[in-house]
């Protein structure tokens, strides 16, 4: 995963920017489009908008581009966003290399459907770095948090929570989706090291609030006083919890929450008739986009990558710190960080423009 910043660092906007790789750069083959130059033209490829955390990441990313317009290395990003399907996100790829874009980044729709239109932009002498989730295309470098052991973490706390044993149902994020994939393996090893934990239901909830409402609404229903836990991810977990709220069952399961301003408002809100309540919240930060950017930068600029740093399924992938987690220990503290956000808020993180240009020669 990398080693740990504190967290201030990562919350801190100032000093951000922009950064990309190319396998040219990788193999020292040579330069392209990527380095002719400052200022450069980042383009930007988002296939999906359904969430405010999408929302947010955007808005990071154009703030810390600022700091660089004004060192003169970028111009302003060009962005396409809007609910694609893979082929509709191809298109963009090559919409945005068609635009003569020096680098791309990328929150992928899929861990390889993309591959060939990534290939193209690499033979057009586009930099490319996914952000996000990782991609197995070569010609791309993945900057990410360690979405896997994102999830174990989490895991590991509900089977501490339930001392090893009980039944659990688990609400997942969009089948299929890469990040989706990696979080439910992650659940998944953790779980097979504790046959006291026995999986009641696996559903999807596609990383939206209410449907993740009506889905535990269901499980509730379908598993009367059956069900002790419940992990879930980020966008569901209030509607999850708003649902045990409306339901009340005798016994409440054990929660499994996210870092987000709208739950943790919840959390803070229950405390107050249930002094026992506790949950977590792992934070997946919107902000990756924005190490993706300083990462992206330092490419454009001709810098190489220390070597050993890319590591991963696909051997592609760059790690940058998970910011925190919030527990029972640090909840005050962090709730008084963000009760004056909107609910829709996540708690962010990125890594810092110096702390980007530490991973180079």
């Amino acid at each position: 995963m990398g080693s740990r910043y504190n967290r201030r660092d990562f919350l801190r906007i100032a000093g951000t920017g922009l950064a990309g790789l190319t396998l040219l750069e990788l193999s020292a083959c040579g330069l392209g489009r990527g380095t002719s130059g400052a200022p450069y033209t980042v383009g930007v490829s988002n296939g999906f908008i359904g969430s405010e955390w999408r929302t947010q990441m955007i808005q990071d990313m154009e703030q810390a581009n600022e700091e660089y317009k004004r060192d003169g290395l970028t111009k302003d990003l060009v962005v396409q966003s809007a609910d694609v399907d893979v082929p509709g996100q191809a298109q963009q790829i090559r919409n945005l290399v068609n635009r003569g874009v020096n680098g791309l980044v990328i929150n992928p729709n899929s861990q390889s459907g993309l591959n060939p239109a990534i290939k193209q932009a690499k033979d057009a002498g586009v930099t490319v770095v996914a952000v996000d989730q990782e991609v197995s295309a070569p010609e791309a470098i993945n900057v990410v948090i360690d979405q896997t052991e994102w999830a174990r973490i989490s895991a590991r706390w509900l089977v501490d929570q339930l001392g090893g044993k009980g039944n659990i149902v688990i609400i997942n994020g969009v089948a299929g989706h890469p990040a989706n994939e990696a979080r439910y393996r992650g659940v998944k090893e953790v779980l097979a090291q504790h046959p006291g934990i026995k999986v009641l239901n696996v559903s999807n909830a596609n990383w939206d609030q209410t449907t993740g409402q009506q889905v535990m609404s269901n499980l509730l229903a379908a598993y009367p006083n059956k069900i002790d836990g419940v992990w879930t991810q980020d966008g569901m977990a209030e509607g999850a919890l708003r649902a045990v709220m409306a339901a009340n069952p005798p016994k409440w399961p054990v929660m499994v929450g996210e870092a987000r301003a709208g739950y943790l408002k919840l959390w803070h809100q229950i405390k107050q008739q249930r002094p026992s309540f506790t949950s977590i919240g792992v934070i997946n930060p919107p902000g990756i986009g924005v190490s993706g950017l300083r990462v992206l930068v330092e490419l454009l600029q001709g810098k190489k990558l220390k070597q050993g740093l890319l590591k991963g399924q696909f051997g592609n992938s760059l790690y940058v710190p998970i910011p925190g987690v919030i527990t029972e220990e640090n909840f005050q503290q962090e709730y008084e960080q963000i009760k004056d956000k909107p609910d829709s808020y996540t708690v962010d993180g990125m890594i810092t423009r110096q702390q980007a240009e530490q991973y180079f020669q």
